[in-house]
């Protein structure tokens, strides 16, 4: 019997995969991931109406809406109207990609009813600061809506990480916007834009976002945990391709953008690489914009114990064990959730994992 070398064998040993076998299959895999959805959508329903019940004409002081702001400031409630106006195509594109998913589609009707609340409250807001008439504003809804908004992908692998950085980067243009109407904007473009009023509404608004984002961060997870190398190509794909929602069919989109730059409200690479992308990329577990393409450059496959095929790089640009943490605790509030109404009782959701968790290797001395 002729033993190998043992540089040969030390070769074979760092190739080796150190991780378990994957044993879910695909048909569990995705079983999992709608019940986590569906789970999620039924959570934040309950939590959406006890804490978020605004009405856009009923919660705010409009008469006192001031009507003297700058022209930056007026142009960008403007685009914020703008943007909003799609919101039946936003919701319409979605249920049609998601309508298997009972989850994720009865959640994009609640998102549009939400969103719809955003379109009425900057309506309003467009209407108190007096500066355009009735005719002027009439005539720019018909422009805006003359054009149809479509999705940027047609996968929901796609649009799943796209609607994470769109609605990251939306709560941060109302954000600011809400600082600028405090009075706490350093850009002198705003000195004189103090607003008790608009700074409640956007403020309220940026709430509601800040929702939206934590729901779609979670969806985001179960796809990273359970198709870990699918979804960070996704992801890749999206982040060097990302745009938002509607910039080439609003037809002043231009000077709204401008604005946004020259104010500081959005706009700059900087905003967009550490305000949105960091901060996203953390909440996701990834490790950042060049480890994540780079490391999709570099994946490879190898055999697992069962000769089948499996994709290692993704350890290197995720933090696996951080995403399964994170969705171990999104189903430990589903569970929670069901068992307060007697769901549990009847279907219960369970965590499985992936088996993809990354095994630990000692170190010999």
């Amino acid at each position: 019997m002729i033993t190998p070398e043992p540089d040969l064998i030390s070769e074979i040993e760092e190739q080796r995969p150190h991780f378990p076998a994957g044993l879910l299959s695909k048909q569990e895999k995705d079983r999992l991931i709608e019940r986590g959805l569906l789970g999620l959508y039924r959570w934040y329903t309950t939590r959406s109406q006890a804490t978020r019940n605004w009405h856009p004409d009923q919660t705010f002081n409009w008469r006192a809406l001031r009507t003297d702001h700058s022209a930056e400031l007026n142009t960008i409630v403007e685009g914020f109207f703008a943007v909003e106006q799609y919101v039946p195509d936003y919701v319409m594109s979605m249920v049609r990609l998601l309508r298997q998913s009972y989850g994720r589609s009865h959640f994009q009707i609640r998102w549009g009813a939400e969103e719809a609340k955003h379109s009425d409250a900057w309506l309003n807001a467009v209407l108190f600061l007096r500066r355009r008439t009735i005719q002027w504003i009439e005539d720019y809804k018909h422009a805006l809506r003359n054009k149809e908004w479509r999705l940027p992908w047609e996968d929901a692998f796609h649009m799943s990480f796209y609607t994470v950085i769109q609605e990251r980067a939306t709560q941060l243009n109302y954000l600011n916007t809400a600082l600028a109407a405090q009075g706490k904007s350093d850009k002198p473009e705003l000195a004189g834009d103090q607003d008790p009023v608009l700074a409640e509404v956007a403020q309220t608004i940026a709430v509601d976002e800040a929702a939206h984002y934590n729901f779609f961060t979670e969806a985001a997870r179960l796809l990273l945990y359970y198709y870990p190398a699918r979804a960070l190509e996704a992801l890749t794909d999206v982040v060097q391709h990302f745009a938002m929602p509607a910039v080439d069919i609003i037809p002043n989109f231009q000077e709204f953008s401008e604005a946004l730059y020259r104010t500081g409200v959005y706009g700059s690479a900087r905003h967009f690489s550490r305000d949105v992308l960091r901060a996203a990329f953390e909440n996701m577990g990834v490790a950042g914009r060049r480890a994540l393409a780079d490391g999709v450059k570099r994946f490879r496959q190898v055999p697992d114990p069962d000769g089948n095929l499996r994709d290692t790089a993704f350890f290197n640009m995720l933090d696996y064990s951080a995403v399964e943490t994170a969705v171990k605790r999104l189903f430990s509030k589903i569970e929670q959730y069901e068992s307060e109404i007697g769901l549990n009782e009847l279907d219960p959701t369970r965590f499985v994992a992936s088996g993809l968790a990354p095994v630990v290797v000692p170190v010999e001395k």
